[in-house]
């Protein structure tokens, strides 16, 4: 939002102005920075305020839907979780015993959004994007896809990348990993405190994938997989399926 603003005192009056944000070369961006960068890239039109303003919202989040506060620590989280923190305030609210649900954080180089030209309406958008979030299990997960092209048509690369990303996490939870992060030596997948593979299962490990593998054992023990970055969510799907 706020490079929007900036970029909309670039020129005045009858001057044309333009406006180049620029980033080291081969940079590697998190996921939330390439979504604000393609936001601004896709609003260009006057009284685009708006329309950044929601994809703000979906990116990083709202404040308090339940009181006064509009920032604090929810800006810090994304759309996805502050959906399911909202949901476990209402049901405490309500007296309905909640289970807390580790949470998967996905940092890896995809475009994975909804483009504006695919749903316009950003109620609809957002229904969706809580739809995906929602989402538990490939049944789940084929429910929502079938209802996106129902309504909308074929998904375009943007949308299909965000279902690729529901997977990952659905299998990254199962297997009690609790971030996964792609860098320049291939994807580093982070288990929760003190969870442990066994010593049958490393060996299979090192027997399939030889050197393409590292481990680091500590509380929060790591595994780094070097991938092919022609289709790394293929290679971390099958990766988390044999973990």
């Amino acid at each position: 939002a706020q490079l929007y603003q900036i970029r909309g005192r670039v020129g005045r009056s009858d001057k044309q102005g333009y406006a180049y944000i620029t980033y080291r070369r081969d940079k590697l961006l998190s996921e939330i920075a390439d979504k604000r960068l393609k936001a601004i890239k896709e609003f260009t039109e006057f009284g685009s305020g708006f329309k950044i303003a929601m994809r703000d919202l979906e990116i990083r989040g709202a404040g308090s839907m339940l009181g006064e506060i509009q920032s604090g620590h929810m800006e810090q989280v994304g759309y996805d979780t502050y959906c399911k923190l909202l949901d476990e305030v209402v049901k405490e609210m309500q007296g309905i015993e909640v289970k807390k649900e580790q949470d998967v954080q996905i940092e890896i180089n995809l475009s994975s959004y909804i483009p504006e030209s695919y749903i316009e309406d950003s109620s609809q958008k957002i229904e969706i994007y809580q739809d995906i979030a929602a989402s538990r299990n490939e049944d789940d997960v084929q429910n929502v896809i079938d209802e996106i092209i129902d309504r909308y048509g074929d998904m375009p690369a943007e949308e299909s990348n965000l279902i690729e990303i529901a997977r990952i996490k659905n299998l990254a939870r199962k297997k009690k990993i609790s971030k996964i992060k792609q860098t320049q030596i291939g994807i580093v997948f982070t288990f929760t405190q003190n969870a442990m593979l066994s010593h049958e299962k490393i060996k299979e490990l090192i027997e399939k994938y030889k050197n393409g593998i590292q481990f680091s054992a500590s509380a929060k023990p790591y595994i780094t997989l070097k991938v092919k970055k022609t289709n790394a969510t293929q290679e971390i799907k099958e990766f988390l399926k044999t973990i």
